[in-house]
Parts: structure tokens; sequence; C-alpha cells
């Protein structure tokens, strides 16, 4: 849930990201990381839905240019053929990660609006990777019940990237652990949620920010103790950890 660029690239000082939720302290020098590694390096398609999200109203949603970069390259480094996304929006992380796929990859892509799907779709399309995508609308958790009980499907995925219902990402884990391969990768997105979990408690926070908050609190003390898996937390976009299966 971090923003797309809503304005002029050749723009100095401040940051163009609509809402943008960067941790870096420094406005210009997350400007200057955009300019100088990520922009110039964007596949065409992927700018072109990043540009089309910034005009939509909930354009916040999106990941970050920043992020997607780092989520195709990461999936190129593992060699991911079998991934699954929980929350969609317009597709940008699915863009990202269906260019990221070998031509036989696939991508079970699970969001309860089809019609932010059908934003990015055509871009989608027109980039050759549509074929890669199963999208289902509806809630996630009765699809990855269905497959937690068919056996065929444990251990089955490469990388799995949650960016959902903040409230239900324990109950995603409790699943997805047994549907991630051993030494395969889940990644999650905003947990150091807009860094409102190191707020003092009277802080004037949004209200959906203040009430999300403790979730992501439960799930990133409840994956720094989790055997199973190892773990990484970075400041990329609003913080992403990633969860390196083991056992």
């Amino acid at each position: 849930m971090a923003a797309v660029n809503g304005g002029s690239e050749s723009q100095p000082a401040k940051h163009q990201e609509v809402g943008h939720k960067s941790l870096l302290q420094s406005d210009a020098l997350y400007q200057y990381i955009l300019e100088t590694s990520v922009y110039p390096r964007e596949p065409a398609p992927m700018k072109e839905l990043r540009e089309v999200t910034a005009k939509h109203p909930w354009n916040l949603m999106t990941t970050s240019a920043d992020e997607g970069q780092f989520l195709n390259l990461l999936l190129k480094l593992i060699n991911a053929k079998n991934t699954m996304e929980i929350g969609v929006y317009t597709g940008y992380s699915l863009l990202s990660t269906a260019l990221a796929l070998p031509d036989d990859g696939k991508i079970l892509a699970l969001d309860i609006n089809r019609e932010n799907y059908e934003i990015g779709l055509p871009i989608i399309e027109k980039a050759g990777v549509a074929h890669k995508i199963d999208f289902r609308e509806g809630p996630a958790l009765p699809v990855l019940d269905l497959m937690i009980e068919d056996k065929k499907f444990h251990g089955s995925f490469d990388f799995i990237f949650v960016d959902a219902d903040k409230d239900n990402y324990l109950n995603y884990h409790k699943r997805l652990i047994d549907l991630v391969k051993i030494g395969g990768v889940i990644g999650y997105d905003n947990t150091l949620w807009n860094g409102s979990l190191v707020a003092p408690p009277d802080a004037p926070l949004r209200k959906y920010v203040r009430y999300y908050r403790d979730f992501v609190l439960e799930l990133n003390k409840a994956l720094a103790v989790d055997p199973r898996v190892e773990i990484c937390q970075l400041p990329v976009g609003d913080g992403i950890t990633l969860c390196r299966r083991i056992s």
C-alpha cells in the first residue's frame, strides 16, 4: 500500500509519489533513488500502469515503484515459477511479478474487487503476460482453506505476496506457511505501517492507520518468534517482511 507517481518526474526537491510513505527521512534522497535507479529501469508497461493508477482515487493502495523493482529482482533471484498474490488492486505488483516469471510461470491472484484489477488488465494483456495470471474475485481465506484441504497444494508455491486486509494477516500466515515450499518466500507488505508502530499512544493518526496498527504489531511479533521461517524486515515502501520457510 505505497503510492504511485502523480506528477512530472523531472521536478526536483520533494518526492512526487502520491501519499508517499517511504520511511526515508529525506524526500530528496527518496526522489534521488527513484530518478537514478528506479524510473530509468522501469519497464514501459509498469510505468504506464503506475501513471494510470495515479489517477485513481485510491491510488494510495498501490505498490510503490521502488518496491515493484525490488519484487521483480527478488523473484528472478529465487527462480520463482509458481506464485500467489493476495491483494491485487490495479495490478502493479502483479505485473512486476508476471514480467519476472518465465513464460510458463503462474500467479494465483486473489482480490475482492475485480473492477480495480480490470483497470490494469489491458496493460497487462498488452505486455503479453496475462496468460500467467489466474485472477479470482472474492475473499482469499475460503480459497486458501480449500487449498489446505487438498494436499497437492502443500509446498507448491515458490513465492507469495500479501498486500491485503491487515486484520487477516495472521490468518493468512497460518495457512500460507503450509502452501509455500521449504526454501520458498512469503512477503508481507506494510509491516512498518506508516511508521505508526513506534508512535506514542496519543499521536494524531488517521483512523484506518490507528485501527490496523495493532494487527500489524501482532503480526510482527508472531513472525519474529516463528521457528518455521527466517525473516528480514526491510524499510522499502511502507515496510516489507520477507519470510523464508525453513521447516
